[in-house]
């Protein structure tokens, strides 16, 4: 699809993300719904993986009016951060966006990793992201969900998820999610 055919009314339409290098080298800003159409741009992003005390990891069902993988299970939250905004400063206001999570819940988060992948989602779109990874723990599991961003929670082993995705299919993960997982040498 190229960005001419999309709805240039979208929300999406009306954002920026930074675009990068393969390094994460920041290259500039450029249009988020520009950035997910077409061939796409290289940008910048983020995965948050939050954990209980028991080493179970909170999933979150991404919502159905999202553009791509809708419906789909993913880490706790994943998005974009803004310029002159960190990844752990882009992930604690969106963990309390979306799940109301605020700073004094969890604690030690921190960047675990970093990757680039690119993967496209049925005709709508794709991602091509330098996507950082970020955990922390959970020592308070309230949690206030958004609708506009979160259709379902549910909290998994996160060992037995690692080592048997098999038995997870039917929750369709989100491809980023998966990585995150597999690459996953803090755990």
């Amino acid at each position: 699809m190229s960005s001419d055919a999309v709805d240039e009314t979208h929300e999406n339409a009306r954002q920026e993300v930074i675009a990068v290098d393969a390094d994460d080298n920041e290259e500039g800003l450029v249009n988020r719904l520009d950035a997910h159409t077409g061939d796409g741009v290289r940008h910048r992003a983020f995965t948050a993986l939050l954990f209980d005390e028991d080493d179970r990891i909170l999933l979150a069902q991404r919502a159905a009016n999202k553009r791509l993988w809708d419906t789909h299970w993913d880490g706790t939250v994943a998005s974009h951060p803004v310029q002159g905004q960190t990844q752990v400063e882009a992930t604690e206001e969106r963990l309390e966006e979306e799940l109301g999570i605020d700073p004094s819940q969890y604690q030690n988060l921190r960047v675990t990793d970093r990757f680039e992948y690119k993967r496209y989602y049925e005709n709508a779109g794709l991602e091509w992201e330098v996507c950082a990874v970020l955990q922390a723990t959970l020592h308070d599991t309230s949690l206030d969900p958004n609708p506009e961003e979160v259709d379902g929670l549910m909290w998994v082993p996160y060992e037995r998820l690692r080592e048997h995705p098999e038995y997870y299919r039917q929750l369709r993960l989100c491809p980023w999610f998966e990585i995150a997982m597999r690459r996953d040498e803090e755990r």
